[in-house]
């Protein structure tokens, strides 16, 4: 199997190379700081540092990364930044329009590039939130920038017919991300993160190896349950 993933240095994306990786598959990653794992899987992980913040760069990333690669059969838009726990109103619009350009508008211009090589590609898994849908106060930029990258995948679905994709939520991961939603933001101020320090530690919030293994688990059921383009929760499936 060949598999492009995105923000693959740490957290899920990390744990999703590895478990990829377990299942023989041949990965090609791109992120920001580059994937520790290169050294010691150098026949199976291709691996490109880029900052998807810089957009007008990803291209010439992906033509360098993926010069070798004939046809994928998932790719997985996992790079994400979270931004600060507050008030909408007290948010800056260029960290919005920064989250932006990480939490969607690279999505875009890999999906173009995709489209525009007529690289074959099976399935496309967007790695999207509650949030999205939720809309907790607080959550703003994060819940709009994944508000919008669901959209954006709704939206491409019928440009990319040969292509099933989802935005797919994967429910509560122990990640970085997590110490600074647990042991930093005041959970008085911003009630919806009491849950997920509650979480933290119970079976409800695996580490990021397992979730990946439960993502990975469920691409089947995903095209064959699920209409391209939705968007899906793994707490609702």
């Amino acid at each position: 199997m060949n598999v492009f993933i995105t923000g693959n240095s740490s957290g899920l994306g990390l744990g999703l190379t590895e478990a990829l990786m377990d299942r023989d598959a041949i990965v090609w990653g791109m992120s920001r700081t580059g994937c520790a794992l290169k050294p010691k899987f150098d026949d199976v992980l291709r691996d490109r540092q880029q900052d998807l913040g810089k957009l007008n760069t990803i291209e010439e990333g992906l033509d360098r990364l993926l010069s070798d690669c004939l046809r994928l059969d998932l790719v997985i838009l996992n790079a994400g930044i979270l931004g600060r726990i507050q008030e909408i109103a007290h948010t800056d619009v260029h960290d919005l329009e920064h989250m932006m350009r990480v939490n969607v508008w690279s999505n875009k211009v890999i999906l173009d590039w995709l489209i525009e090589r007529q690289l074959p590609v099976t399935q496309v898994v967007a790695i999207s939130s509650g949030a999205a849908v939720n809309m907790s106060y607080g959550w703003g930029g994060y819940s709009l920038s994944k508000a919008a990258l669901n959209n954006l995948v709704r939206l491409y679905a019928p440009e990319m017919p040969n292509t099933h994709l989802t935005a797919f939520a994967p429910g509560l991961v122990d990640t970085g991300m997590q110490d600074y939603l647990c042991e930093e933001v005041d959970s008085d101020e911003f009630p919806s993160t009491q849950k997920l320090k509650d979480a933290r530690g119970t079976e409800d919030m695996p580490k990021p190896r397992e979730a990946a293994d439960r993502i990975l688990d469920l691409l089947d059921t995903l095209r064959s349950d699920f209409d391209s383009g939705e968007f899906v929760d793994i707490r609702k499936m």
